[in-house]
């Protein structure tokens, strides 16, 4: 059975563990980053030299790297599109894939952290703000690309909204100022009609 290492609160697993509910994948998962440590235990970082989450093992193959790890599952498993057949559409799914990580994940981290994860007094109110004018930008991007499509590949749901998904529900669930973006709200309420979002994303922001 597929063994997923990794705190379910962390998002780059959440990626993995909706893929699998999109995937109909059955999984044991075991805590390890965060509280619960060991991500820095020799056998840890003989898999993963990173020390980070998750580490995803498939009958004795080890794959780390969020976006890598859905990438493998859906490839190996889809049969309903997560994983386009169509290059070009697959194209624009690895790039939305990619740009979460380069683009979307930088600007989220100083606000989420700030936010969720520091205790107001010990807040750096400017470095949140400097953060949250650049993370609206990136969901700005998000907003118009929505505008004439259903999902970030096109009109129909691929791994290419997983990773953006979950930043997306962050982004409506943290205690911030938020522009108005009617697509990417759309975008939202169409996510929260699928039982892996609603399984996995749709929890309080911890």
């Amino acid at each position: 059975m597929l063994k997923i290492l990794g705190r379910a609160t962390s998002s780059n697993v959440m990626k993995v563990l909706w893929a699998c509910a999109e995937l109909g994948l059955e999984f044991e998962r075991e805590d390890i980053g965060g509280k619960y440590g060991r991500n820095e235990t020799p056998e840890f970082m003989a898999m993963n030299p990173n020390g980070l989450v998750p580490v995803i093992i498939d009958n004795g193959f080890v794959n780390w790297e969020s976006n890598a790890c859905v990438r493998y599952l859906a490839a190996k498993h889809d049969t309903h599109g997560l994983y386009p057949k169509d290059i070009q559409i697959r194209a624009i799914a690895d790039r939305w894939m990619d740009w979460q990580v380069t683009s979307v994940s930088p600007a989220m981290i100083p606000v989420f952290r700030g936010m969720v994860r520091t205790i107001p007094k010990d807040r750096d109110m400017a470095a949140i703000e400097d953060g949250r004018v650049i993370l609206s930008a990136k969901m700005s991007i998000i907003n118009k690309t929505l505008s004439d499509q259903r999902f970030m590949a096109g009109k129909n749901f691929t791994m290419g909204d997983i990773p953006l998904g979950i930043a997306a529900w962050r982004w409506f669930n943290m205690p911030i100022k938020r522009e108005e973006y009617p697509h990417l709200e759309r975008w939202v309420d169409a996510l929260s009609q699928r039982p892996g979002y609603q399984q996995h994303i749709m929890k309080p922001l911890i």
